[in-house]
């Protein structure tokens, strides 16, 4: 289900050094928040360390309300719990900062009555944790000792980030589902893909998703027409009611995203989506449907431009019954190096009797597969909506059915699940390795799904 709606989340400025990989760049700590921050280094080598003494659990509450105003440019800091009551916005020219090891909790409430954080088009969101100081997105009654359960969804809303990035849509700004058209700060897409939302790291958003009126719930992290210039990294979206992260255009790079246990679709693309992603996992349970939904365009469905993101090292873990990916409404794309496993089903494609579809973007090189692996797919590897066979086509390479040594509990293989090819695009980290792990698992820590 895509529900359009805009919650945002206030995040600190930290400049998190380049995780870009070149031989030629010099290695180190990159991040500013670390005690071993070194100045020089361009590339991190994952050598930062971090205070051993925690963040006391704070004790004063500060309700947040938004009667127009927004939140104005102001720091949310971490001796304090956040309450958002109601939808509560950054609006344009305001800049919310949040503190590494701040918690913010939603009231719970449904439709109009939801609570949620917004980041509108022109607004800025620094929220920056660390490995041992995560910023939490929860809801109120949440005593963050892990005693709620993995099946607790729709508590609260969620974190919507509205930018100015390029959509294929008529008109070519829409507004996000959920907040009603006299809204004018839910207004999202523009024609700027290099806008700048700010900067989102180690970030977990737990048990949002509430309804919001005729079924629609809340995604945990939506992203509508957000730029190239907004940071997104080390992300957790944990017991969503509806998709863990949706897209809608725009052009945002996310690396080292998780999302587990969501009721809908893990991650979700439409009206054309255009960014970058590596080290995404998917941890599905009894209840979630697919892996991955991937729409082109909505109205019209072959609008330009064509979704074509592209994404290296995924690992998707299924609940037996669901499927891994589909691509309709025109939907590009392509996987490199990742892994899908424990899925009813396994890859399709929309081939319609006419017009502009998925098996059009296959044939035109716009959509492709290299370099993956189908781990325990009950049946329909990769095919058509008709269920033809498509996996000897020219789009589609090194494809392996290699029975992969993973777990929900355990998403790092116990063996190499082969070799891919890295990217030349430097934003991604030069590795050959298939899947989102190679040895250690980057979620152990920070995450309410690895503690």
């Amino acid at each position: 289900m895509k529900t359009k709606n805009l919650l945002l989340v206030a995040v600190i400025t930290i400049g998190l050094g380049s995780l870009l990989t070149s031989c030629s760049k010099k290695e180190g700590c990159t991040d500013l928040t670390a005690e071993n921050y070194s100045a020089d280094a361009e590339k991190d080598d994952g050598s930062c360390t971090y205070a051993v003494t925690p963040v006391l659990p704070a004790s004063n509450t500060i309700t947040v309300a938004d009667n127009g105003s927004g939140t104005g440019t102001t720091t949310w800091t971490n001796d304090n719990i956040y309450l958002l009551d109601g939808f509560v916005f950054v609006n344009s020219g305001q800049t919310l900062t949040i503190q590494p090891g701040t918690v913010i909790k939603g009231k719970p409430g449904t439709g109009a009555n939801a609570s949620a954080l917004i980041v509108a088009k022109g607004g800025v969101i620094n929220a920056c944790g660390t490995v041992t100081q995560p910023i939490i997105f929860t809801f109120e009654a949440d005593p963050l000792d892990g005693s709620v359960p993995m099946t607790t969804t729709g508590q609260w809303g969620g974190l919507m980030l509205l930018g100015d990035a390029v959509l294929n849509t008529v008109p070519s700004s829409q507004n996000i589902e959920g907040i009603p058209t006299s809204e004018t700060r839910g207004s999202y897409g523009g024609a700027n893909d290099a806008d700048n939302s700010g900067t989102l790291c180690y970030v977990s958003i737990r048990h949002g998703g509430t309804d919001i009126g005729a079924g629609n719930e809340i995604n945990g992290l939506t992203l509508g027409g957000v730029g190239s210039g907004t940071t997104i990294h080390h992300i957790e979206v944990v017991a969503n009611a509806d998709d863990g992260v949706e897209f809608f255009g725009g052009a945002p790079n996310l690396k080292h995203i998780l999302v587990s246990n969501v009721l809908d679709d893990s991650f979700d693309y439409d009206q054309g989506y255009r960014g970058k992603g590596q080290f995404w996992l998917a941890i599905e349970n009894a209840n979630s449907d697919r892996g991955g939904e991937h729409d082109g365009g909505t109205s019209p469905e072959d609008g330009t431009p064509y979704a074509t993101p592209v994404i290296y090292n995924a690992t998707y873990i299924g609940n037996g019954t669901s499927r891994a990916l589909t691509f309709r409404d025109n939907a590009g794309g392509e996987y490199h190096n990742s892994v899908f496993h424990n899925f009813g089903k396994g890859i399709d494609i929309e081939d319609l009797a006419s017009g502009e579809d998925s098996k059009a973007r296959l044939d035109a090189g716009q959509l492709k597969f290299a370099g993956i692996v189908l781990s325990a797919i009950g049946q329909d590897n990769i095919v058509d909506n008709n269920g033809v066979d498509l996996s000897g086509h020219a789009s589609i390479s090194n494809v392996s059915t290699t029975a992969a040594s993973i777990t929900s509990a355990n998403p790092v293989p116990g063996a190499a699940l082969g070799t891919g090819t890295a990217s030349a695009d430097a934003w991604y980290d030069n590795v050959t390795y298939v899947g989102a792990f190679d040895g250690t698992n980057w979620a152990q820590g920070w995450t309410l799904t690895f503690p």
